[in-house]
């Protein structure tokens, strides 16, 4: 029993040359169908797969593009607070400490710097200005406070607002009243 199945069927009279090489085509010509289609189908698959495989490589790209702006802003944010505590370490007052005191309002809470006269004059007049730093505070004089708010005013303790509300006649009413000097509020 050597040799294919056409050749056992020629031997055995139930098929011809004829329908044995007609069979063959057709099997072949199936075959090739099946490679063809085959070859679509995996193509089709690789189109898929690459479909997929750029929409990943576009949402990563996203991804990493969205995070190296969030690290940017961070960073320029740190670089924006070095660069203050820097201006106001060069620019702080030093040998303002005196007996008497300035009040000011930080937080809602009353806080107290005792400075020398000179100073205090100053922060009257609003030629310094007090801002929070570090764990304290620290005096600055007016070209500093112009840095400070181009980088963050919100350090800056604000000025008290004068009320100017008062008319002129009752400014004059009351500048009748004296009031005495030890009055100690």
């Amino acid at each position: 029993m050597a040799g294919s199945l056409f050749d056992q069927l020629k031997k055995s009279g139930l098929v011809d040359d004829k329908k044995a090489k007609q069979i063959q085509r057709q099997k072949q010509q199936q075959s090739k169908q099946n490679k063809a289609n085959k070859a679509k189908k995996g193509q089709a698959v690789e189109s898929d797969a690459a479909k997929l495989a750029a929409q990943a490589a576009a949402e990563k790209a996203e991804r990493d593009r969205q995070l190296n702006l969030e690290r940017q802003q961070e960073q320029l944010k740190k670089a924006q607070q070095a660069e203050l505590i820097q201006i106001i370490q060069t620019h702080q007052l030093k040998g303002f400490e005196g007996e008497q005191p300035f009040n000011f309002a930080d937080d809602n809470k009353v806080k107290t710097l005792n400075v020398n006269k000179k100073t205090h004059q100053q922060l009257v007049a609003g030629l310094v200005r007090v801002a929070r730093f570090k764990d304290g505070y620290a005096l600055l004089p007016e070209a500093a406070v112009e840095k400070v708010e181009q980088r963050d005013a919100s350090v800056l303790i604000p000025l008290e607002v004068v009320d100017d509300s008062i008319s002129e006649e009752d400014k004059a009413y009351y500048a009748k009243f004296e009031i005495p000097d030890d009055l100690v509020w």
